[in-house]
């Protein structure tokens, strides 16, 4: 943002607070989920990525919305996605055992079946290779 850019009485710029799914394409939305993603994704997968089932769909999903070729709308739910799992406020917290990534399990099957179609085979090959360096690690 440069400043001037209004941000709706909907959309905090408080990267911490949790924001009302509806608003999920508000550009102001995108822009905020765009700075979550950004600043917590590497470092949030690369803790779990040994953990959770969903790790390689959560990199497809990640490079498919950086792709200058996928649609903004598809961008935006993507990166609401993205956002929400590296919140650390969660509806079931990640550090209970067994339960802690099931919502976000969730919520990455429900974005797959919603805009998977946007999900190219080039994205899930950079998942896979991806995956396979953070599991070296």
């Amino acid at each position: 943002m440069t400043g001037r850019e209004k941000v709706s009485p909907h959309v905090s710029g408080n990267p911490e607070q949790v924001i009302a799914p509806e608003r999920a394409l508000v550009p102001a939305t995108v822009r905020l989920n765009e700075q979550r993603v950004a600043g917590g994704f590497w470092p949030k997968i690369g803790r779990v990525a040994a953990r959770i089932p969903f790790a390689r769909e959560a990199l497809s999903v990640w490079h498919c919305a950086r792709d200058a070729e996928t649609p903004t709308a598809a961008k935006g739910i993507m990166l609401a996605a993205l956002a929400y799992f590296v919140m650390p406020v969660d509806a079931i917290p990640d550090i209970v055992a067994g339960l802690g990534f099931t919502d976000d399990a969730a919520v990455f099957a429900a974005l797959i079946a919603v805009v998977g179609r946007n999900l190219k085979p080039r994205h899930r090959e950079a998942a896979q290779r991806d995956l396979e360096r953070l599991l070296e690690e």
